[in-house]
């Protein structure tokens, strides 16, 4: 796979995946701001899953997991501008502003197709990944100006931008459940139920009575199971969206757990 990325600073980067299949699960530590020039993109997460392709903006809130797939398109590569908004620049931003705190709700990717004044925002960065030498603060003062489109446009976008707060200890069972199609290392899962690796994997085993690794791959393949024999989906695109990272793995273990392969189970002659 073929990846480039131009910076200006270490918080705007043009990125770029050529024209091919591609697929990761993250977590994003910092609040980033996308806004899509070519390609298509499947982000799935939890509780929904986006389809995006040229003109999307959309904000991806921190500390959520995602599965990332790139599909092919007629040879365009995946392009986007993409913007970090970190907590400490947030803080600096929001110092001394009277910001009125709600609720917070789920935290949900926040979409703004097309959208004149953060499109003219993001589209006036392409020129300066061509420079060697960049005006003083430009990098900064686009942030702030990105920020401040933002809050001038969505009412809630306060609530997401000013919860500095970092993941405290929550009940490990209900995160684990909503989130083990997430091929993530197990310090990350630590990290967002609010413990150490040390502690996750303790906690886990009294949960479960069995280790992470195990209790992860039978969620995934039952999870594939029921979308393949319910939904009648194809097996390459369950493979990818419940935690597997190639095709062939994802056959083997499902043979050796089932006794059977992903299409033997879809197959037109199929009775199981």
């Amino acid at each position: 796979m073929e990846y480039q990325a131009k910076y200006i600073t270490e918080d705007i980067k043009l990125s770029c995946y050529d024209d091919r299949f591609f697929k990761s699960d993250m977590m994003f530590d910092h609040h980033m701001l996308i806004w899509f020039i070519s390609g298509e993109t499947k982000i799935v997460q939890a509780d929904a899953t986006y389809f995006f392709k040229q003109g999307d903006i959309f904000l991806i809130p921190r500390n959520q997991l995602a599965t990332i797939i790139n599909y092919p398109t007629n040879g365009e590569p995946h392009k986007t501008v993409v913007m970090h908004l970190s907590t400490d620049r947030l803080r600096k931003f929001y110092e001394g502003m009277n910001v009125r705190k709600k609720p917070a709700g789920s935290p949900k990717i926040h979409l703004f197709n097309n959208h004149p004044l953060l499109e003219s925002c993001l589209a006036s960065l392409i020129p300066y990944f061509e420079m060697k030498q960049l005006p003083e603060n430009i990098a900064e003062l686009k942030i702030t100006e990105a920020i401040s489109i933002l809050r001038a446009i969505d009412d809630e976008i306060d609530q997401v931008l000013t919860n500095f707060e970092e993941p405290g200890k929550i009940d490990l069972a209900a995160y684990m459940e909503k989130n083990f199609m997430f091929n993530l290392p197990l310090e990350k899962f630590g990290y967002l139920t609010g413990r150490s690796l040390t502690t996750f994997k303790r906690d886990f085993t009294r949960v479960f009575s069995t280790t992470p690794q195990r209790w992860l791959t039978q969620k995934r393949l039952e999870l594939a199971h029921y979308q393949l024999l319910e939904k009648k989906r194809k097996p390459i695109d369950v493979c990818y969206e419940v935690g597997f990272e190639n095709l062939s793995h994802f056959s083997f273990a499902f043979k050796k757990h089932f006794g059977y392969t992903p299409t033997e189970l879809t197959g037109p002659r199929s009775v199981r």
